[in-house]
This record gives C-alpha cells, sequence and structure tokens, in this order.
C-alpha cells in the first residue's frame, strides 16, 4: 500500500512522519532513505531489501532500536544508497561487498589469497564497526 493509499485509508502514518515525529525534521539520510523506501513499496519490502527484518525497520523509524544502529545505517547505505567505501586491500568497492567480506572474513578459512589477505585486513579495517 503505497503512503498515499494509507493516508487515505486512514490506517496508519507514512513512514516518513513517523520519522519526523521520533527524529526530528532533519533526519540523517540513511533514515530518510529507508523511510521513502517504506512509503514507496512497504515496510516488509524495505525489511528484506537491507537485509532485516520489519521489526526492526518499525523500531528504526520509531527511533526505539536497542541493537546496534550503525550496522542497519549500513545496510541502508549499501541497499538503497549504493555508498561506496576505500578498502585497504582492495580499494574503491561498494558498501555491499564491503560488507559481505566482513561477515566472510570473522573466521579464517585458507581457500583463496585473496580470503587470507582479507581477513588479515577486515580485523583492523576503519571501515568495519564490527
Amino acid at each position: 500500500m503505497s503512503a498515499a493509499a494509507k493516508v487515505a485509508a486512514g490506517s496508519s502514518q507514512t513512514a516518513a512522519a513517523k520519522v519526523a515525529a521520533s527524529w526530528g525534521p532533519t533526519p540523517p539520510d540513511w533514515l530518510a532513505a529507508l523511510a521513502a523506501e517504506c512509503d514507496q513499496t512497504s515496510q516488509n519490502k524495505a525489511a528484506a531489501r537491507i537485509g532485516v527484518s520489519s521489526a526492526v525497520v518499525s523500531q528504526v523509524l520509531a527511533g526505539k532500536y536497542p541493537g546496534n544502529l550503525e550496522a542497519v545505517a549500513d545496510k541502508v547505505r549499501a541497499s538503497l544508497l549504493a555508498h561506496t567505501v576505500d578498502c585497504p586491500a582492495m580499494g574503491v568497492m561498494d558498501l555491499s561487498v564491503c560488507l559481505d567480506w566482513r561477515i566472510k572474513a570473522k573466521t579464517f578459512h585458507p581457500t583463496s589469497a585473496l580470503r587470507g589477505r582479507m581477513f588479515d585486513a577486515c580485523g583492523f579495517c576503519p571501515n568495519n564497526k564490527d
């Protein structure tokens, strides 16, 4: 249901309105992008696109998420804003690729030289906030 349809039906406020009420009139760019995605598609579809649950999206929009907000922000930036980072091991890459390497590099698997290099680099990388 689109944001206009929600308002017309009186079912609930838009995600953008929820963010404005919780975060003030100028939310961070990633939060505005998340709210816009929710209003254009749905909260469930936005959650699936960024790789979190709908409950996480709801709590983030309401300013009540008790978890790692920066991790959610990174997922939104990677999925909706196409941010890039400067990787010390590989140079400039999409944030989504960086997030994948962060997960892979948590444990060492000697399957390739690149995997070993990323294992060494990700643990000390300033982009890695995990």
